[in-house]
């Protein structure tokens, strides 16, 4: 039969994995580091994925292609659960408390998993009603008190666009619009690229059409708080 499915630009495709996140069908994998469609029949064409995707390597065609089977995406989504890859599945995580913390050190106050901008889910339980933390990769290992002082509280992504090579704002946008997001936190380091991160959440809350309280934190290179 003809009809409108899931067609992914290989030669787009970065690898960064956020399809597969985004597919609730769990027909989309990754394959020597390019998303791959695993089976027409698997995928329902309402492009879910499309969103997500950071390089606009995903489009919908219209071709010939198995029906959409709902039996085996449930088969495979109760195989996947119990045997898939941990670290591109997204959850919820729930700290320590000091007393459950058995070598003693400060517990960790990361809430979700992943913390990646480009490998976060648009949609996620944990978004609703949550304070958003978005914060340079190199804020954590300038600032020692980073999870007490920044996380606590807060749902973190964390990203570079320096090193990403991507626009954050897209996403984030879609993040803050299709979620219950009750405040932006961005915690940046005084480095030129970080600039960049800044401007990239400030562009996602004007586009999310939503009026939040957020505000600003810069590092300096040596951990200090220059201004917030």
């Amino acid at each position: 039969m003809k009809r409108k499915i899931v067609h992914i630009d290989s030669e787009k495709c970065n690898g960064c994995g956020a399809c597969v996140h985004a597919c609730h069908e769990n027909a989309i994998v990754l394959e020597n580091g390019k998303a791959r469609l695993i089976r027409d029949d698997y995928c329902d064409g309402l492009g879910d994925c499309l969103p997500a995707c950071p390089t606009d390597a995903i489009s919908i065609i219209e071709r010939e292609a198995a029906a959409y089977d709902e039996a085996a995406v449930q088969a495979r989504q109760a195989k996947t659960a119990s045997h898939g890859c941990p670290g591109m599945r997204a959850m919820a995580l729930h700290p320590e408390s000091p007393a459950a913390s058995v070598d003693h050190a400060a517990p960790s106050q990361l809430r979700q998993w992943p913390v990646q901008i480009k490998l976060a889910p648009i949609h996620a339980p944990y978004f609703q009603g949550a304070k958003l933390l978005i914060a340079a990769d190199c804020t954590a290992y300038a600032f020692a008190g980073f999870h007490e002082r920044f996380m606590k509280g807060r749902v973190t992504l964390v990203g570079c666009p320096k090193l990403d090579g991507v626009d954050y704002a897209e996403k984030l946008a879609e993040i803050i619009k299709n979620n219950d997001i009750q405040s932006v936190t961005v915690v940046r380091m005084e480095v030129p690229c970080c600039g960049g991160l800044e401007q990239a959440v400030k562009s996602a809350l004007m586009h999310s059409g939503k009026f939040l309280p957020w505000q600003v934190v810069v590092l300096s290179t040596d951990g200090h708080i220059l201004s917030e």
